[in-house]
């Protein structure tokens, strides 16, 4: 079975000649690059790294986009290679590929089979409907129109199975997709809600609601570019590399709606004053633009001021954790949507029920536990019980509740490690014994905690939220040059972690 749950082909089930769970392993691979890494860099290059498969030695990773995999390549893909050896030593070697390109993810090694589609019939978080193939990326009529205006702005393609119609709604949800059909369906002058900025955890629903915009758009006949951040970074630099960056720019500004999806992951000086250019263009003109993100337009401290002042101008909607009764609906289309493809699957209430009660992070692992439970159903031809259902999703079960740390805690311990008292570390001292265990400190509240910058300066003496990033980045910088540090800093983590 992929790590995503998806059954694989034998050749590519993840073993090798042993017994190695490499779904398994993959996944504390992730666990030990999101510790040693922090939350930051993990969210920014590694959520969406997921394993294909494993043969012959070679682990085939893939991710969404093309400039996510040169970034991972050039900075990451040793150590990557060397945590995943450190967790089954029969790999030797990582390959890197692009999803959804429809072509393997790159020429494979001699002797490893090409990579065929998932078999899983589950798509997207919240989708009801029996999955679609993904929609190609050959322009509609108003794109055409303007590709022969200028260029194709047929941008990341949208995902046929992500519409309104496939979205279930619930109360933590209701408001984020009404403002989204209102915004996609609005025919009359200029915008509403200019920009629409939703945000939210992982698995929660906001790039659904951000492709059902992007179809209900096009449908009515309006020209809709949908981009990923790291999709608007990478064909601005490219733009740069072809001297072609003015005419990215105008055909970008020329469109009637722009959405753009974790906003959060944008970087680079000149990129973001680009981005903000580019916002501040379309909303002046009244075109209309929608935003996601994983929080808030004021807690994007990477981003200029008044960036996020232009984002938090429209309607920033908040998109909260799911209910239960939302998870049971959820959990309850997707097994109807799994029946139609494999009608002897069966689930009952008993079952759906403990799995909607105990999975309570997000809709992915919803959509995951379905896939282990079918996986256990056609792999093994047997029925589906309780006892088959915990064991199944153990894991989502027990990662569903990480421990929650303070960031007190992590003060009392850094002062403790370090020999000087909490106070020292709160107080205006700047000598070098007090200096470096307090931006320790702020580096692992900004690592393990949720708070933003201005509340972690806020709990530090009250200190300015430049102060805390100024620190986080002087850490991270020297965890990576000294392993030392980095070693010390990686037992705090797992001292407060455990």
């Amino acid at each position: 079975m992929r790590v995503d749950g998806t059954v694989a082909s034998d050749d590519e089930s993840g073993r090798s000649g042993g017994n190695t769970d490499f779904g398994s392993a993959w996944a504390r691979v992730k666990r030990r690059l999101r510790a040693e890494l922090g939350e930051d860099v993990f969210a920014s290059w590694f959520a969406r790294l997921e394993l294909e498969g494993v043969s012959a030695g070679t682990a085939r990773l893939t991710v969404p986009t093309r400039f996510l995999k040169s970034w991972i390549e050039s900075h990451y893909l040793d150590r990557v290679l060397g945590t995943f050896k450190a967790e089954a030593e029969e790999i030797a070697r990582i390959e890197v590929g692009v999803r959804g390109t429809g072509a393997p993810a790159r020429a494979a090694a001699v002797g490893v089979p090409k990579a065929g589609p998932a078999s899983g019939p589950l798509a997207r978080l919240h989708a009801t409907n029996t999955p679609a193939p993904m929609a190609p990326a050959v322009a509609t009529a108003s794109e055409q129109r303007n590709a022969d205006a200028g260029g194709d702005l047929s941008g990341t393609p949208l995902d046929a199975r992500l519409t309104f119609s496939s979205f279930v709604i619930g109360r933590s949800n209701a408001l984020a997709h009404a403002a989204a059909e209102r915004v996609a369906r609005h025919q009359g002058e200029g915008a509403l809600y200019n920009p629409l900025y939703l945000h939210a955890g992982v698995g929660l629903g906001k790039t659904h609601l951000l492709h059902g915009i992007g179809h209900a758009a096009r449908e009515a006949g309006r020209r809709v570019i949908y981009l990923t951040a790291d999709r608007f970074m990478y064909g601005f630099v490219n733009a740069l590399k072809t001297q072609s960056a003015l005419a990215y720019k105008e055909r970008l500004r020329g469109i009637d709606l722009l959405i753009l999806d974790d906003v959060q992951f944008i970087q680079g000086k000149s990129i973001q004053a680009e981005f903000g250019h580019t916002i501040n263009a379309l909303i002046d003109a009244g075109r209309q633009v929608v935003v996601a993100s994983d929080r808030p337009p004021t807690e994007l401290e990477a981003l200029d001021e008044r960036v996020r002042s232009r984002l938090g101008g429209g309607l920033v909607v908040e998109i909260t954790a799911l209910d239960e009764a939302l998870r049971v609906s959820i959990l309850s289309a997707r097994l109807a949507a799994v029946r139609t493809a494999h009608p002897g699957f069966d689930v009952s209430p008993q079952v759906a029920t403990y799995v909607a009660r105990a999975i309570t992070a997000n809709g992915r692992d919803l959509e995951g536990a379905v896939n282990r439970l079918l996986a256990h159903a056609t792999l093994t031809g047997t029925a589906v019980t309780m006892e088959t259902a915990e064991s199944a999703i153990r894991d989502l079960v027990k990662n569903r509740e990480p421990k929650r740390i303070k960031i007190e805690d992590i003060q009392k311990l850094v002062a403790s490690r370090y020999n000087v008292s909490r106070s020292d570390i709160l107080s205006e001292r700047r000598t070098a014994a007090v200096v470096k265990p307090r931006q320790i400190a702020m580096y692992l509240s900004k690592v393990l905690t949720l708070r933003s910058l201005p509340e972690i300066g806020r709990r530090f003496g009250g200190r300015d939220h430049t102060t805390v990033l100024h620190a986080v980045r002087k850490i991270e910088k020297q965890i990576g040059e000294d392993a030392v540090l980095g070693d010390e800093v990686e037992l705090l983590k797992r001292m407060l972690q455990d």
